[in-house]
């Protein structure tokens, strides 16, 4: 019989039954892939994979929701903060990915294992710093173009809403516009500009 839980377990997020009928359904149906709809914290995560085998990967909401939109990023701009994004989740849940050393050496090099995460976290680190500053750049470009729209008497108009909302549907509807618009969550990431002749 099912237990629900009053609180999340604090090292699995689920109990220790569901652990063990989602395992069963790993090895039953050959997954490779475990998402849950919730954030989980890296002891979770690592918890999780330990507990289904090791070979299957236990993805969050948030770690879902980044794969998206890095499929869906269209822009630089876009592009370079999805990846931003993705390094920084990234950072405190390295530790699955060193355990092939110590699978090399017959599990005795706990501590070659640490060393090369620490290596790994500092160039991860150095490619986040690099990043954003390549961001900052890009925003500096930005706001160059955006005063200088604003030096121009034009009103502006912004269509904000959450995904799936119909903002592209709407804004091919006021101006004629072919953006795409699709009934599915992130369908698009990157700000669209048009501009639409308003007769008085």
């Amino acid at each position: 019989m099912a237990k629900r839980l009053s609180t999340p377990n604090p090292r699995t997020y689920i109990g220790s039954g569901k652990v063990s009928e989602i395992r069963t359904a790993i090895q039953a149906l050959d997954v490779e892939t475990v998402i849950l709809d919730d954030e989980l914290s890296p002891g979770q995560l690592r918890n999780l994979e330990k507990s289904f085998g090791g070979s299957v990967r236990v993805c969050d909401r948030t770690a879902l929701i980044l794969d998206i939109f890095n499929q869906r990023a269209a822009t630089h701009e876009a592009s370079l903060q999805v990846t931003l994004a993705q390094m920084e989740y990234q950072l405190p849940r390295l530790t699955k990915m060193w355990s092939h050393l110590e699978r090399q050496a017959g599990g005795q090099v706990k501590g070659m294992g640490e060393k090369q995460i620490e290596v790994d976290k500092r160039i991860l680190r150095t490619q986040i710093s690099a990043l954003r500053k390549e961001l900052e750049s890009v925003r500096k470009h930005r706001k160059l173009y955006r005063n200088r729209r604003q030096s121009v008497p034009i009103p502006v108009v912004s269509l904000v809403g959450y995904t799936n909302a119909g903002k592209s549907t709407l804004l091919n509807r006021l101006t004629g516009a072919d953006v795409l618009a699709e009934d599915k969550l992130f369908a698009t990431l990157d700000p669209t500009t048009r501009r639409v002749l308003v007769c008085y």
